[in-house]
C-alpha cells in the first residue's frame, strides 16, 4: 500500500469514527445534524455575532435566528460552557445542531473573512489616518483574528486576505514614480488591483521585512525571506524577494497554500493516451524523465504528483530543489544553499550515497549536474528532473549544447514532458459564439465538421473579476524516446527534425491539445495561442 493510500485509508477511518460519535450524540441528546453550514444566512452573509477568537476558540457558530431564538452550530454538544456563554454575550436563547469539527472550522473561516473591496477601502482611508504605533516584529498569526491600530498593518493584511482569496499565486508591491502599485498574479496573469499612497510605501516595505526577517536598514543589495501565518485552520506561506530599483525596492511574495495544492497525475488535467504513457515512464527501474515548460508552467506540481504516485515504504525518494516549496511526507528533501556551497551537483553527489531508488532534481542548470543525473540512471536510478525549453523535443538539443554527449542521452532518457497552463472559462459567465476562419486556422482546425459548431469565451463577472476566466487547466505534450528517436539524435540533434519525426509517430503537440480544450468549450482559441507561442505545429 502506498503512502497515499496509506493516509487516504486514514482518513477515511478517522472520517467514519467521527461520524459515528457524532451520530450516537444526536441520538444521545435528541439534536440534529446538519451535513453543510454554507447555505445557513449567517455563514452567506458574513454576518459575525460574535468575535472570532470566541467563535474559534469555543468551536460554536451563531447560523441564523428564528423568533428571536439563535440557532447555532456546534462540535461537541457536552461543552455546556461555551453554550452558556454565548447566550450571556448575544442575550438571546438558542437551540443546537451538530455538524463535524471539519466542517465547523470551515464555516467559521468563511464567515470571518473580510468581504471583497475591503482592501482598497483601507488604502482610501490611509491618508484620512495619521496613527502611528510601533511595527510588531515578524511573529505567526491568524490573519482573520489579527487586529491593530495602525493603518499600514490593517492595509498589509488586508491585501493578504484579499490576494489568497481570489486565488492569486503572487503578490507584487512595484514602486512607481508616483505611487506604489500593488498586483496580484492570477491564473497566470498579473492584475492591478491597489495603488497605495506613496508616502506609505517605505512603511509597507518594512512591514514586510519585519515579517519575514529581513534587514531593514539594508536597501541596496536584494534579499530573500520567508513569512508564516494562518488563516483559520490554513498555514499560509509567502515566499518573499526583495531587490532595489530606481524608485525604491520591489517586493514580490509568492504565495504557498498547501490547501490549493492538488497532487495525483489523475487530477492535472492530463489526457488518457498522455497518462497512460507518463505513467508507464515513471513507472520504469531507471532512466531519466523530463517535464519541461517555463516558469510557473505547473513543472513542479507534476513532478511532486509523480512522486506521490511512486511513494511507499518500499522506495526511497530523494529530492533536491531550490527551495523546498511543498514538504510532502515519506521522502526526503533538500534544499539547495548556495551560501555554503550546497548547488545542485554537490547535493546530488550525496544524494547518490543515500542508496535511493528514485531522485527528482529541481532543474537541470548546467553540464556538472546533467552528468551526474546521467552517471545516476546509468547505475540503476529514476531520475526525474525539469528543464526550461518551449516543447519536448527541444530538451535534447538543450542538453547537448550543455555538452552532453547525444549517445549518452539515447541510453538513459526514456521520455520528456513539455506542458502548459491555460486559463479555464468562467462557468457562470461563459456564452457561446461562432469562430471565424481565420480563428479556427490558428489552431489549425480548417474542417468541413467544424461549420456551425460553436465556440465559447467569458465576457466577465464579479465571479472572474472580469477577466472571463476562472481557474486553469494543464495541456501536455508527451515525446518517448523510440529508437527511431534516438537514431535521429545520433544523426542530428536539429529539434525541428526531431519535433517532425515525433508527430509523425503519433505525438499529440501542446497546440492539438490546447484545439482539443477549445473544442471542449473549456478555454479560448486566444487563451490556447498565447500559452503556446513559440510552439508552433510543423
Amino acid at each position: 500500500m502506498t503512502w497515499t493510500q496509506l493516509a487516504n485509508s486514514h482518513r477515511v477511518e478517522e472520517m467514519q469514527t467521527a461520524n459515528a460519535e457524532i451520530s450516537a450524540w444526536s441520538e444521545q441528546f435528541g439534536m440534529p445534524i446538519v451535513s453543510s453550514l454554507s447555505s445557513f444566512p449567517y455563514v452567506q452573509n458574513q454576518v459575525r455575532c460574535v468575535p472570532y477568537a470566541f467563535a474559534k476558540k469555543k468551536g460554536i457558530l451563531p447560523l441564523e435566528e428564528i423568533d428571536g431564538k439563535l440557532k447555532v452550530a456546534i462540535a461537541d454538544p457536552l461543552d455546556l460552557e461555551a453554550i452558556e456563554e454565548l447566550r450571556s454575550l448575544t442575550g438571546k436563547s438558542t437551540c443546537e445542531v451538530l455538524v463535524s469539527k471539519e466542517e465547523l472550522e470551515s464555516a467559521i473561516e468563511t464567515c470571518y473573512q473580510q468581504e471583497r473591496g475591503s482592501a482598497s477601502t483601507l488604502i482610501a482611508n490611509l491618508q484620512q489616518k495619521d496613527q502611528e504605533s510601533e511595527l510588531p516584529h515578524g511573529e505567526e498569526y491568524d490573519l482573520l483574528d489579527h487586529r491593530s491600530d495602525s493603518p499600514v498593518i490593517q492595509m498589509l493584511n488586508a491585501v493578504f486576505l484579499e490576494a489568497i482569496q481570489q486565488g492569486a499565486s503572487d503578490i507584487h508591491f512595484d514602486p512607481l514614480e508616483n505611487g506604489l502599485g500593488v498586483r496580484y498574479r492570477i491564473d497566470g496573469v498579473l492584475q492591478m488591483r491597489h495603488a497605495p499612497p506613496k508616502e506609505y510605501q517605505s512603511q509597507l516595505i518594512t512591514r514586510i521585512k519585519v515579517l519575514s526577517r529581513l534587514d531593514i536598514a539594508e536597501q541596496r543589495l536584494p534579499q530573500d525571506g520567508r513569512i508564516k501565518l494562518r488563516m483559520g485552520g490554513r498555514h499560509i506561506d509567502f515566499r518573499v524577494s526583495t531587490v532595489p530599483c530606481v524608485f525604491g525596492e520591489r517586493i514580490v511574495l509568492r504565495i504557498l497554500d498547501k490547501s490549493n495544492v492538488i497532487l495525483g497525475l489523475n487530477k492535472i488535467g492530463m489526457r488518457q493516451p498522455i497518462y497512460e504513457g507518463f505513467q508507464k515512464l515513471i513507472h520504469l527501474s531507471e532512466g531519466i524523465v523530463l517535464v519541461t515548460g517555463p516558469t510557473g508552467s505547473g513543472k513542479t506540481t507534476t513532478l511532486y504528483s509523480a512522486l506521490s504516485e511512486l511513494n511507499s515504504s518500499e522506495v526511497n525518494i530523494m529530492t533536491i530543489e531550490d527551495p523546498v516549496e511543498y514538504k510532502l511526507q515519506g521522502m526526503a528533501q533538500i534544499g539547495v544553499n548556495p551560501k555554503i556551497h550546497l548547488d545542485f551537483a554537490t547535493g546530488l553527489r550525496h544524494i547518490l550515497r543515500q542508496d535511493p531508488d528514485v531522485i527528482m532534481i529541481g532543474e537541470i542548470r548546467d553540464k556538472e549536474t546533467a552528468e551526474i543525473a546521467i552517471q545516476a540512471s546509468l547505475t540503476g536510478h529514476l531520475v526525474v528532473s525539469t528543464l526550461h525549453t518551449n516543447d519536448a523535443p527541444s530538451a535534447l538539443t538543450r542538453l547537448i549544447d550543455m555538452g552532453i554527449e547525444p549517445y549518452l542521452l539515447t541510453s538513459t532518457v526514456v521520455g520528456v514532458l513539455a506542458q502548459r497552463l491555460v486559463r479555464t472559462i468562467c462557468p457562470r459567465c461563459r456564452v457561446a459564439y461562432m469562430p471565424s476562419e481565420k480563428e479556427l486556422a490558428g489552431l489549425d482546425l480548417i474542417d468541413p465538421d467544424m461549420v456551425d459548431r460553436p465556440f465559447y469565451r467569458g465576457v466577465g463577472c464579479e465571479h472572474c473579476f472580469g477577466s472571463g476566466y476562472k481557474g486553469r487547466h494543464g495541456i501536455y505534450e508527451l515525446m518517448g524516446i523510440s529508437s527511431t528517436i534516438k537514431q535521429q539524435l545520433l544523426k542530428s540533434a536539429d529539434a525541428y527534425q526531431l519535433q517532425e519525426l515525433a508527430l509523425r509517430l503519433g505525438m499529440s503537440s501542446l497546440r492539438r491539445e490546447g484545439a482539443l480544450l477549445v473544442l471542449e468549450g473549456k478555454t479560448t482559441t486566444a487563451e490556447v495561442l498565447r500559452a503556446t507561442r513559440g510552439c508552433e505545429d510543423l
